[in-house]
């Protein structure tokens, strides 16, 4: 197979470019990169040279690279390897620190290789879904979650602990909002501005006083709400699907059929 990458951003994340490679014989040569990386190895072995050895990164592996860090990589025998990183800008990972911390600390954000193969399942599906352009809440959401364990897992920082829950007001305004806006995109970092919170209190207060993360409640509410046009008018599905935020139709009838058992045509 020929060597190959693909290199994408996701429009919600400004920052964040995303690439996915599957190498054979091409080579990095050595080099640094002026960006902080989170590099998964889903396939394969790579073998790179750091810091005046040669290590051999395996599927499940995950590695953090500093700006400034001369590497190199190549595969270590006759087979491919795939590689998926994110290349995250100093402003972007200088916000999601404060927000899981309360300051910025880009500055103290090192280097480390970890071996998780169930974190790294969990940034490949994140990654393939920043790459597809999902909802935006459920990306926001564990886009500050899965880097607040890996970074809590390296040891390079810890996030912030969110005592308490939301206020009745607070989630008062939440409800309002999201039955106000059902049709259109929500987003983490909206929900959390009305309750006067940053993105990662707002995720940990709202876990705490609902039960349920904040997407996985905006999708039941969508399909509830589905379920009473459904039942009281005679649109067409792809209306219905539309009116209450489903704008991929395969994504309306899975969804649909996950919670109630039937697809919407049967409903």
């Amino acid at each position: 197979m020929a060597d190959q990458v693909d290199y994408r951003r996701n429009s919600e994340i400004p920052g964040l470019v995303l690439s996915e490679g599957r190498f054979s014989s091409f080579r990095f040569d050595r080099h640094f990169h002026l960006d902080y990386h989170i590099g998964l190895i889903t396939d394969g072995v790579q073998r790179q040279g750091i810091h005046g050895e040669s290590v051999l990164l395996t599927p499940g592996t995950i590695q953090l690279m500093p700006p400034g860090e001369m590497h190199d990589g190549f595969s270590a025998g006759d087979a491919s390897y795939t590689l998926k990183t994110f290349r995250v800008s100093a402003e972007l990972l200088s916000g999601v620190t404060e927000a899981l911390v309360g300051q910025d600390r880009f500055a103290a954000m090192g280097g480390a290789v970890l071996q998780d193969a169930q974190l790294s399942a969990q940034l490949a599906l994140l990654h393939r879904a920043l790459g597809e352009g999902g909802d935006p809440l459920m990306i926001e959401s564990q886009w500050l979650v899965l880097l607040a364990r890996l970074f809590s897992q390296a040891r390079m920082l810890k996030p912030q602990f969110v005592p308490g829950t939301l206020t009745s007001v607070q989630w008062q305004r939440v409800r309002d909002y999201c039955n106000a806006h059902l049709c259109d995109k929500i987003t983490l970092e909206a929900l959390a501005a009305l309750c006067g919170l940053e993105r990662f209190q707002f995720l940990k207060l709202f876990k705490r006083t609902v039960g349920m993360t904040p997407h996985a409640w905006l999708v039941r509410l969508r399909l509830e709400r589905a379920c009473v046009l459904l039942s009281r008018t005679r649109w067409e599905l792809t209306r219905v699907a539309q009116e209450v935020g489903f704008y991929d139709q395969s994504h309306f009838n899975r969804a649909f059929k996950q919670a109630f058992g039937v697809a919407p045509s049967r409903y």
